[in-house]
């Protein structure tokens, strides 16, 4: 069974220039391509975390996996409940259903290439958090959105140990 949609037969194209950034001022994503656009094969953003800044709290996605690319500087990931440290140039690959979460690592700033495959539309999940982290919308509408997102909110003694 193919995960890639029919009509999926030219290449994607994204011009950094003309990709929307949202986010907050620690924490932006820049979103590069959607589901919609790879025919479901992937979602794709590019994240730049400020010093010490937090990127995405512990979760799991249940039909995707989550690769993270470290572009420049440093990021901490939770995977499972190990805790590892990437540098510039190292590369990170979640199997669906485990526990996750990054973050700049401490002293560190972080630029991220994340890839979700198969694809699972996130654009609007990330305009959402958007809204949360400016006060326009209530963090526990998140909840709602879990399973439209595959996006599933977990808690992770061994993150908030390393974040603290």
């Amino acid at each position: 069974m193919s995960i890639i949609q029919r009509g999926f037969d030219r290449s994607v194209v994204v011009r950094g220039a003309d990709a929307e950034v949202v986010g907050a001022p620690t924490a932006r994503v820049q979103l590069l391509a959607d589901s919609s656009a790879t025919g479901g094969a992937l979602s794709t953003v590019r994240v730049t975390l400020a010093k010490d800044a937090d990127g995405a709290r512990p979760h799991r996605h249940d039909g995707s996996a989550e690769m993270f690319y470290v572009l420049d500087g440093a990021v901490q990931v939770l995977s499972g409940s190990d805790i590892v440290t990437a540098d510039k140039g190292d590369l990170l690959v979640v199997p669906p259903r485990v526990a996750h979460a990054f973050a700049a690592a401490r002293g560190k700033s972080a630029e991220l290439l994340i890839v979700i495959t198969p694809g699972v539309e996130r654009f609007e999940y990330f305009r959402k958090l958007t809204r949360i982290a400016r006060g326009d919308e209530p963090p526990e509408t998140l909840r709602d959105v879990q399973e439209l997102y595959d996006t599933y909110f977990l808690s992770s003694p061994e993150w908030d140990t390393a974040r603290r």
